[in-house]
C-alpha cells in the first residue's frame, strides 16, 4: 500500500533532506561520497546509520503517513547531528496529527495590553503566525508606522521582509531576519500547515528574494534573549535587551519587550 502524503510530512521531509544533504561525512567516520564530495549523506548511509530501514527512511523524506517511534526519531537526529531545537521541531512533526490547531487570535486581552502600555520601554503582542496585536506607546515610538498599517500588514515577519524602514531601523538586518526566521519556523512548528501560516509564507516567497533564499535554508532555533541594537531615526543607535514571555492564561501569545541596557 503507497502511504499518502501529509501536509506536515512533507514539511518534515524537506527539513531532513535540506539536514541530510549538509551532513559532513567526514564527522560520522566516512569517506567521501560521490564525486569526491565531503558532505552530503544518502538516504541509505542514514538508514544504515540510524539503524532502520531504507523505505523507513525514504518514506519520511517523502512526507508519508507513517508512525515513526520516538526511538527511531532520536537516531535520525543523532545522525543527522540535530540541535536540541531541531530535534523538538522533527519529533513535533512527527507526532500524531489528530489534534485540530486553532487560528491565531486577531485581537489580544485587555489585561495584557494593560501590562506593556504600563511599561515606558517598547513592547508589543504576537500572536502565533507573529501578527502584531497589541502595542504600546514605546514601540509606536520606535517604529512610528505601526499605527497607521492595515491590519493585514502588521505581521513581524512580513514587516522585516518587506518594510525597508525596518531594514533602516536594523544595523544587523541580516543577522537578525536570520535569527526571527529560525524561531518562526522552530515555534511555528506543526501550525506552519495552517491557512493562516501557509499563505503567510507562501506570499513572503513570492514577494521577496531573501526571504525565499532564507526559508530554502531550513534553520531552526528556539528564542533566547538576547541584546539588540536599533538605529532610530531621531535617537540615533539604541541597545536593548530582547525578551519574551509567554501568558499562562494566553499560550498562544506572546509579549515581547525591548528593555533598556544598565548602560542607557
Amino acid at each position: 500500500m503507497i502511504r499518502p502524503r501529509t501536509p506536515r510530512g512533507i514539511q518534515l521531509g524537506e527539513f531532513l533532506t535540506t539536514r541530510r544533504r549538509a551532513q559532513s561525512r567526514a564527522a560520522l567516520g566516512l569517506p567521501p561520497g560521490t564525486r569526491r564530495s565531503e558532505v552530503g549523506l544518502s538516504r541509505e548511509e542514514v538508514a544504515t546509520l540510524a539503524g532502520m530501514s531504507v523505505s523507513w527512511y525514504t518514506w519520511l523524506e517523502q512526507g508519508r503517513e507513517i508512525n515513526a517511534s520516538r526511538q527511531v526519531l532520536t537516531a535520525v537526529a543523532r545522525v543527522l547531528r540535530l540541535t536540541e531545537s531541531e530535534a523538538d521541531y522533527v519529533f513535533a512533526l512527527a507526532g500524531p496529527g489528530g489534534t485540530s490547531v486553532l487560528p491565531p487570535p486577531d485581537t489580544a486581552p485587555q489585561h495584557l495590553l494593560n501590562l506593556i502600555r504600563a511599561l515606558d520601554f517598547p513592547a508589543f503582542i504576537l500572536a502565533s503566525d507573529w501578527t502584531i496585536v497589541g502595542w504600546n506607546a514605546g514601540y509606536e515610538w520606535l517604529y512610528g508606522p505601526i499605527a497607521t498599517l492595515a491590519a493585514e500588514d502588521r505581521n513581524l515577519l512580513r514587516l522585516i521582509y518587506t518594510d525597508a524602514r525596518i531594514r533602516e531601523l536594523l544595523p544587523n538586518w541580516e543577522r537578525d531576519s536570520r535569527s526571527f526566521l529560525a524561531e518562526f519556523r522552530a515555534e511555528s512548528g506543526v501550525r506552519l500547515s495552517s491557512e493562516r501560516h501557509r499563505e503567510l509564507v507562501e506570499s513572503l516567497k513570492q514577494e521577496n528574494a531573501d526571504f525565499r533564499a532564507q526559508w530554502a535554508e531550513h534553520a531552526v532555533g528556539k528564542f533566547t534573549s538576547r541584546e539588540r541594537t536599533f538605529v532610530h531615526p531621531a535617537a540615533g543607535e539604541l541597545i536593548y535587551e530582547h525578551h519574551r514571555l509567554v501568558p499562562s492564561d494566553a499560550p498562544d501569545l506572546h509579549v515581547v519587550m525591548y528593555a533598556p541596557t544598565v548602560a542607557q
